[in-house]
């Protein structure tokens, strides 16, 4: 089969062997694979698969189950789904545990659905306890990067699935699109301060952040009392000094959390609940994937470059077929 292999930083076309699904695995025929930042960064060589994952890129496709490992799993043959991958995405055929399978939601493309199943799951996994509390205030979330793949599932899911007043930051020209997934305000990261403006509204009880180290004091102070941040990237650094003081007076919860290194049985358990709380929204188009770049998998090279360059809106997604 056909994959996109990363040879000297850079990703070339090559015949592998297609992959067998072991006993509590399926197969996929690909129609689409997702492209996330963790796969610039392994394409780069700074972000190596984990043991027994394929060599090549791709946390995430879609696709039809085509075979299976097991008996118990025959029921799958010949469905529509989208799948959470540890790597091996950028092929034609992608093997995968069953608990990481999701249906395709109703009403979406399968193409599109490609790239749900990593930003559904990290919001989920990282935002989902506000689908538990019983606030007896309108919550306020921050999400950083909002006009990227994650941030437009995150603007999505605060406001509509949440109930939170929702703020992102992005450039002043998506801010239209992001209005219309639900944004209360969008800031412009490059002449407004977000943090004195969060300040001036009381703060955020949570922050979504994919940018790391350059927003740790600004995210210090932007947080409400008792307030949540939440570290799912390093785009902008990996290292910052941290003003304890401003820590304990806020009462604050830092997390730093990865989906990909979790153990299978944790991310079989956040998709589960994926499906169960989240999935019903993109059912009935209450939330939706946004995907706005779609290229052939072999210009995967391509979607790497304009996801480094900034400026696209939402997912960018490879199609295999």
């Amino acid at each position: 089969m056909l994959a996109m292999t990363v040879s000297g930083g850079s990703l070339t076309a090559a015949q592998v062997p297609e992959p067998a699904p072991g006993p509590d695995e399926v197969l996929i025929e690909v129609a689409a694979a997702g492209v996330n930042r963790a796969d610039l960064l392994q394409a780069a060589g700074h972000y190596p698969p984990p043991q027994g994952a394929p060599a090549w890129p791709g946390l995430e496709v879609s696709g039809t189950i085509v075979d299976v490992g097991s008996a118990d799993n025959a029921t799958l043959l010949g469905a529509e789904v989208c799948a959470l991958l540890p790597g091996g995405g950028y092929a034609q055929y992608a093997a995968v545990d069953a608990g990481l399978v999701l249906p395709v939601p109703e009403h979406v493309d399968p193409v599109d659905a490609a790239g749900l199943p990593e930003a559904a799951a990290t919001v989920y996994s990282n935002l989902g306890y506000l689908l538990g509390e019983d606030a007896s205030r309108k919550r306020r979330v921050l999400v950083h990067g909002g006009s990227g793949g994650i941030g437009t599932f995150a603007v999505q899911f605060a406001r509509k699935l949440a109930d939170a007043e929702t703020w992102t930051t992005a450039r002043a020209d998506f801010t239209k699109q992001l209005e219309a997934l639900g944004a209360d305000r969008v800031i412009d990261y490059r002449s407004e301060d977000f943090a004195a403006l969060a300040q001036e509204a009381g703060g955020a009880d949570a922050i979504l952040d994919v940018i790391g180290a350059a927003y740790f004091e600004p995210n210090l102070k932007a947080l409400a009392q008792d307030g949540r941040l939440a570290i799912i990237g390093l785009q902008k650094g990996n290292a910052a000094q941290i003003h304890l003081g401003g820590l304990l007076a806020k009462r604050a919860t830092i997390t730093g959390t990865t989906l990909r290194a979790r153990p299978l049985e944790q991310r079989r358990q956040i998709l589960a609940e994926v499906f169960e709380r989240v999935w019903p929204a993109l059912d009935t188009g209450e939330v939706k994937p946004v995907v706005t770049t779609r290229l052939p998998l072999g210009e995967a090279a391509e979607a790497h470059r304009l996801m480094n360059a900034g400026g696209h809106f939402g997912k960018i997604v490879l199609t295999a077929k």
